[in-house]
């Protein structure tokens, strides 16, 4: 039980994402004005994790682009959208970032130096009866503690210091929660960089199975694992269906 009790926190980070727990009353602050965050308006909050120091997001306006500033010292925490897009109406994913500077302990493969200065966090619905062993286990204290079970699946993009770009890393805590690199070491720095991303096409690589229903979207920004610092430039994220209609 104590390994469980080891792997609890990274299963947690999945399941605040979907917004199935109620988080602590310290939550991080909203932006000084959502309306400039372009994208990151009312309908997202903060998210802390247990144990964290928070990662402080802002809005701001970087270069030409009004944007979610996020900077982390010795923390880890997210910006959250809840969201209910059923598989079949999954489409694009659109979204920027801008990276300063990488983390120069971070290992994203490394469990005790999990962190990055973005990432675009994606969580799933699911038949949680296809779960391995230990996930259920995960899951089933997941729901002993807070009433509600964790997120199926979780679907990161994130910038990494050197694994190779389009590689897959699974974490090291739980196979649930598995990363696509889009970048990788410090050439592309301090440039604003855009993405779109077939969700669905990108889920069945990760995952080797259908997607279910898309239940939340999130920002992260983290250095808790390092014990160091970090910042990035978020631009706003777009969900288009399958026929090019805009979600809401």
């Amino acid at each position: 039980m104590s390994r469980v009790f080891a792997l609890f926190p990274c299963l947690l980070l999945a399941f605040w994402l979907a917004g199935c727990a109620t988080p602590p009353a310290s939550t991080p602050a909203p932006p000084t004005d959502p309306a400039l965050a372009a994208g990151f308006g009312p309908d997202w909050q903060g998210v802390p994790l247990p144990g964290k120091r928070h990662t402080r997001y802002l809005a701001a306006r970087e270069g030409d682009r009004a944007c979610l500033h996020a900077s982390a010292d010795r923390s880890a925490s997210m910006w959250r959208r809840k969201v209910n897009v059923a598989p079949a109406d999954l489409g694009q994913l659109r979204f920027s970032w801008k990276v300063p500077g990488l983390i120069p302990e971070a290992d994203l493969s490394d469990r005790d130096a999990e962190d990055a200065p973005v990432r675009i966090v994606l969580a799933f619905d699911g038949d949680h009866a296809r779960l391995g062993l230990r996930d259920r286990m995960l899951f089933d204290l997941a729901e002993t503690l807070t009433g509600e079970r964790p997120p199926y699946a979780t679907l990161m993009y994130v910038w990494d210091n050197r694994a190779p770009v389009d590689s897959v890393i699974h974490a090291s805590r739980t196979d649930r929660i598995r990363k696509l690199v889009l970048e990788s070491g410090p050439k592309r720095l301090s440039r604003w960089l855009d993405y779109q991303r077939d969700i669905a096409a990108d889920f069945r690589r990760l995952y080797g199975e259908e997607p279910g229903t898309l239940i939340g979207v999130a920002v992260m920004t983290d250095a808790d694992n390092t014990q160091g610092r970090s910042e990035a430039y978020y631009g706003p994220i777009q969900l288009t269906a399958a026929d090019g209609r805009l979600l809401d």
